[in-house]
């Protein structure tokens, strides 16, 4: 049988992908080395945090103003919550990059924010305790996403309309062939009028090396506060971004959203330890856990407590840290989204649209010229 699209690799991307191209009435084939929203790659882990001020750059927000709106049609279309609003704190010196660009952005755009001085942010915040020079951006509609159930979600809306998942079934290659492809795996050979290309931290192997890439070794650990997790429960605490004081990787972290067992998921926005999807050490060492105590319990006392869990996953890194969206620079046939460095899940919904509107129209009204695949290419 010929499909109209395969899609390679159903993580948040992919599985947004597929969603969008079954709605639209196309004959959808997903392929997937590993179970349904598995925990091997970079889409997983309980939450994934959603903001609009975005301080990387503000020609994200168009995109992830449109995620809201997706996030919010599966969840109607579904019937499940898949995005909690809970207000999102970014924590930083006044004229650090993290509040400047937060604000910039918010206005910009009129995002609604209010900037918290350091006796409010402690007064709105009683657990957190702000360096003598910061101030915090209050970001209203900032929250979180629940990351396995938003996989589950647009795979059952996909499937609901007619796309085909092959779960565990590893790629072994593609080609692009006259106006279409060809897919080979380990139980068979497929072809379709295009290839989507979406396999994460599997990207480098995929795509033969085209784009500078660098996979990195990210651990997640979920503390129990000193203090209890009463003061820190999704209706008192928000999402939050700290600014490193020693001039690191940003801390990041979520309110107590599994309830007093659970703790706070808690990481480093950001690692020096490179890896391949093979060769990540995904033990979790005290170091990992120091080294993300250390720098939040300076903002956060009641962080100086025990770990209740930890885990890895991975970051796919560009030089730029911008995504790569848009048409395989050699091969008309192929779309790829690849190198969301860390920060990517929010946008998964509308990074589904726009890789439908690439495979069935060639072109997408998506702003997406920041995250051209030519930039790499010489």
């Amino acid at each position: 049988m010929a499909y109209d699209v395969i899609v390679l690799g159903l993580g948040a991307m992919g599985s947004a992908a597929t969603q969008h191209l079954a709605e639209r009435g196309k004959r959808v084939l997903g392929i997937e080395q590993f179970t349904r929203a598995h925990d091997q790659g970079s889409s997983h882990g309980g939450s994934r945090m959603i903001r609009q001020a975005y301080f990387e750059s503000p020609d994200y927000i168009p995109l992830v103003l449109r995620a809201y709106e997706l996030w919010r049609k599966i969840e109607r279309d579904i019937g499940t919550d898949l995005l909690r609003i809970t207000g999102g704190l970014n924590i930083g010196s006044r004229d650090g990059e993290l509040v400047r660009h937060t604000i910039a952005a918010a206005e910009r755009h009129s995002i609604p924010f209010e900037v918290l001085e350091r006796r409010e942010v402690s007064e709105r915040f009683p657990v957190v305790a702000p360096l003598r020079d910061d101030v915090a951006v209050y970001e209203t509609n900032a929250g979180y996403l629940f990351p396995e159930e938003c996989i589950r979600a647009q795979l059952g809306l996909a499937s609901r309309t007619g796309a085909e998942f092959h779960f565990e079934e590893m790629v072994l290659s593609w080609n692009a062939m006259g106006d279409g492809v060809e897919v080979r795996t380990s139980k068979d050979t497929y072809v379709a009028g295009h290839l989507v290309i979406t396999v994460g931290p599997w990207a480098n192997a995929a795509l033969q090396g085209i784009f500078p890439l660098r996979v990195t070794r990210q651990v997640m650990a979920w503390i129990q506060p000193t203090t209890g997790v009463t003061p820190f429960m999704p209706d008192r605490f928000p999402v939050f971004l700290c600014e490193d004081p020693e001039g690191g990787y940003p801390g990041y972290g979520f309110p107590a959203m599994d309830g007093p067992a659970g703790g706070l998921k808690t990481a480093i926005h950001g690692s020096d330890v490179t890896c391949t999807p093979e060769t990540v050490d995904r033990e979790i060492h005290e170091a990992d856990l120091r080294g993300i105590i250390d720098q939040l319990k300076v903002r956060m006392p009641a962080l100086e407590g025990e770990v209740v869990r930890a885990k890895t996953c991975l970051y796919t890194m560009t030089p730029d840290e911008h995504f790569v969206i848009g048409k395989h620079p050699e091969f008309s046939s192929c779309s790829v989204a690849c190198g969301f460095s860390g920060h990517r899940f929010k946008f998964a919904s509308v990074v589904g649209e726009i890789l439908a509107d690439l495979a069935i129209d060639g072109s997408t009204a998506h702003p997406i010229g920041l995250f051209a695949p030519g930039r790499f290419v010489a």
